[in-house]
């Protein structure tokens, strides 16, 4: 299925009210869900093609976003460099990008509970015994996808080359 290009930025970025009408409606339609989460700080090209390869998956792809708090709590207090809207706005402008939703958790279960994803993605070196929601997702008969990184980018290692100029 074809993605809608023409959805707006704020279409995109929704509640967790409007995700739930969102999710039915994929649902009904029935569309494959690919849910991924990250705070996604400095957006580079590893951030694209990780998201890219996500979307890929499914016809859907619905991005949990970190709020301000818990990316401090994760990354530090000067953390984050941009805030939670400009995160947003960046993720939602990229047409693979379905959806975005906040969690301030420390973890996205709830979030992974409430999309129940047809695949739940994430990248590095995760074991899918240790991803968020992945048992959840598995016992409903879903996928796990664990996607490499694209080498030499993060947003920490982009701050620290900032800082020694």
């Amino acid at each position: 299925m074809a993605r809608d290009t023409k959805q707006s930025l704020t279409q995109k970025i929704v509640s967790g009210n409007a995700l739930t009408e969102k999710i039915r409606d994929w649902k009904d339609q029935e569309k494959k869900i690919v849910f991924t989460n990250g705070c996604f700080d400095l957006i580079h090209p590893g951030h694209i093609a990780y998201l890219n390869e996500a979307a890929s998956l499914g016809d859907v792809l619905v991005v949990g976003l970190n709020t301000d708090q818990s990316v401090r709590k994760l990354k530090g207090a000067d953390r984050p460099i941009n805030n939670e809207f400009s995160r947003a706005q960046l993720l939602a402008a990229m047409f693979f990008v379905d959806a975005v939703v906040f969690f301030n958790e420390d973890t996205p279960l709830a979030l992974i509970k409430s999309v129940e994803p047809d695949v739940l993605v994430k990248g590095g070196d995760y074991q899918i015994e240790n991803i968020v929601g992945a048992a959840e997702t598995l016992e409903r008969g879903g996928k796990v996808e664990v996607l490499s990184f694209l080498p030499g980018y993060s947003s920490t290692l982009i701050i620290e080359k900032i800082k020694k100029h």
